[in-house]
C-alpha cells in the first residue's frame, strides 16, 4: 500500500467513525488531494443510471417497497408537497429522503423536523445537484462534476452539511439526476455512501399525472427501491402515492427505508 492509499485509508475510517459529525473532521482539501491522486491516470468506462456499484433493489424476497423522494433544491425545486408529508407521517410510512444542499437552506426548519423523525431516513442527494462525472459529462442537460475533486465536493460537502444539522452522517448516495461514471461511484463508496439507484420509476422526475404515477406504484414487485419527488406539490407525485398507498397495504406490502434491508 502507498503512502496515499495509507493517508486516505485513515481519513476515511476517521469519517466512517460514528461519532464523526461530533468530531473535528479532515479538512476537505486534503480529501480531494488523496482522492486525486489515487485516481490520477485512471479514466472512466461506464456511465449511466445502472453502471456497476449502484444499488437498484432491496435484497430480499419480503413483500416490502422502499419509497425514496428526492428533494432536487433547483430553481424550480425548492418547494416541499406538504400534504405528501403529512399523509406519510399520518399513515406511518416510512420513506427515504435524498435532500439537496440548496433544498435544505430553502427549508431549513422542515429539514430539521424531518430528520428529527424517525419514519424517515436522510440521505446525500449532492450539494449542487450534478450528475457524478469525473470528467464533466452532462445529462438532461445538467452539467456534471468536472473533475475528481468536483464529486469529492458534491458528495462531501452535501453529507457534513446533513450530519451538522442532523447529528447524523446519511449513508447513502443519489446523484442529480441519479447518473453516475464508475469513477463516481467508487469515489462515493470511499466516503461510505452506499450509491442508491432505483427499480421502479415512479413519476419521470415529477412530470406524471396523479393517475400515472399510481399506475407504476402499482405494479411494485417485492424488494422494489420506487424513485419519486417531494419538493415538486405541483405535480401528481403526492396525489398517486395516496392514492397508490392503501391498494398496495391491501396486496400485502409493508414500507420500509433503504437502510431497513441489504441493498443489491
Amino acid at each position: 500500500m502507498n503512502r496515499v492509499s495509507i493517508a486516505l485509508s485513515i481519513l476515511i475510517i476517521a469519517i466512517a467513525s460514528p461519532v464523526f459529525a461530533a468530531s473535528p473532521q479532515p479538512s476537505l482539501e486534503s480529501l480531494k488531494e488523496l482522492i486525486t491522486a489515487r485516481y490520477a491516470g485512471v479514466s472512466p468506462t461506464k456511465w449511466g443510471e445502472n453502471v456497476p456499484g449502484v444499488r437498484t433493489r432491496l435484497d430480499t424476497d419480503d413483500r416490502v417497497i422502499a419509497l425514496t423522494l428526492d428533494a432536487c433544491g433547483s430553481n424550480g425545486g425548492k418547494g416541499v408537497d406538504a400534504r405528501l408529508v403529512a399523509f406519510l407521517i399520518r399513515e406511518q410510512i416510512p420513506a427515504t429522503l435524498f435532500i439537496n444542499g440548496r433544498w435544505i437552506d430553502a427549508n431549513p426548519d422542515l429539514f430539521r423536523q424531518l430528520a428529527a423523525n424517525p419514519l424517515f431516513e436522510i440521505a446525500n442527494h449532492g450539494f449542487r445537484h450534478k450528475p457524478a462525472s469525473v470528467t464533466g459529462r452532462s445529462i438532461y442537460g445538467i452539467a456534471g462534476t468536472q473533475n475528481v475533486a468536483e464529486v469529492v465536493e458534491e458528495i462531501e460537502l452535501n453529507a457534513r452539511k446533513i450530519a451538522a444539522i442532523s447529528g447524523v452522517r446519511p449513508k447513502l448516495y443519489r446523484s442529480g439526476t441519479a447518473y453516475y461514471d464508475d469513477i463516481a461511484v467508487q469515489i462515493s463508496q470511499e466516503f461510505g455512501h452506499e450509491v442508491a439507484g432505483y427499480s421502479l420509476l415512479g413519476d419521470a422526475g415529477a412530470t406524471w399525472s396523479a393517475s400515472q404515477v399510481m399506475a407504476a406504484l402499482l405494479k411494485a414487485v417485492p424488494g422494489d427501491i420506487a424513485l419519486l419527488h417531494m419538493n415538486h406539490p405541483e405535480a401528481g407525485t403526492g396525489a398517486g402515492i395516496m392514492a397508490a398507498v392503501p391498494e398496495l397495504k391491501k396486496r400485502g406490502f409493508k414500507f420500509v427505508r433503504m437502510s431497513d434491508y441489504p441493498l443489491k
